[in-house]
């Protein structure tokens, strides 16, 4: 792939974002915050603690907005995503941290949700207390502005039959310490492929350490990725570069 099919910022990607014109990807996919260290105590919300525990998924982010704040932010994301693309995978994960905020979401963006896919991981890790179950799935909402109301997908590149909404992908591998949220490359890839040509523009605003970027490497498609921590950005640097040796 010619240098000039990526494009990587690191800074902020309401930022960044704000300067893309209307349309101009043809996909997102990207994984926000989970918000996983928001905690309850006595029954409420500790909005403002940090907790550094087994659950820490980002070395340099303390990942507990308020329940408000949560919710605020991934609406402007969001809002962002449709007027640039029409096409939006939005991967979360309901937790105690953001589960009324990503349901609020699901409700504001009701009439723009196009498909829910799960992405079964295989193995669930043992959950951190008792009386919890263990998590094993997460949920890719799909959004788009054209043709929401209908599950068929205008971009398809799969024949009729052939792919289900339940997908079982194993958990990425980590590239970094404390970066626990790192989602597989072939999960990437499977979106890419299925709803987008080759030579696509993709753009993933939570970039971490580049999977979606190494994913449109192997898939021939072009690639945007905004990373605001400057020693993922660097990584995801370095991943995507490899691979298109």
């Amino acid at each position: 792939m010619k240098k000039e099919s990526v494009k990587l910022y690191c800074g902020d990607c309401l930022e960044v974002m704000k300067d893309m014109p209307d349309k101009s990807v043809e996909l997102i996919f990207t994984s926000p915050p989970y918000n996983m260290n928001l905690r309850i105590r006595n029954g409420k919300y500790c909005s403002r603690q940090i907790v550094k525990e087994i659950s820490t998924k980002y070395k340099n982010y303390a990942d507990n907005l308020p329940i408000d704040l949560f919710y605020e932010f991934n609406e402007k994301v969001l809002t962002e995503c449709l007027r640039i693309s029409d096409l939006t995978f939005y991967n979360i994960q309901l937790l105690t941290g953001n589960k009324p905020a990503f349901l609020k979401i699901m409700g504001r963006f009701a009439n723009q949700i196009k498909e829910l896919i799960i992405w079964d991981k295989v193995n669930a890790a043992p959950a951190i207390g008792t009386g919890i179950l263990n998590s094993r799935f997460e949920m890719i909402v799909v959004l788009q502005e054209s043709y929401p109301e209908s599950r068929k997908f205008m971009t398809a590149q799969f024949e009729r039959g052939t792919l289900q909404n339940l997908w079982q992908i194993k958990k990425g591998s980590k590239y970094v310490k404390n970066h626990g949220a790192v989602f597989p490359v072939p999960l990437a890839e499977k979106i890419i492929r299925n709803f987008s040509i080759e030579s696509a523009t993709i753009l993933d605003p939570f970039m971490g350490t580049g999977s979606t970027g190494v994913a449109c490497i192997n898939t021939n498609r072009k690639f945007i990725g905004i990373e605001k921590d400057e020693e993922y950005f660097e990584i995801a640097k370095k991943r995507i570069a490899e691979a298109r040796i």
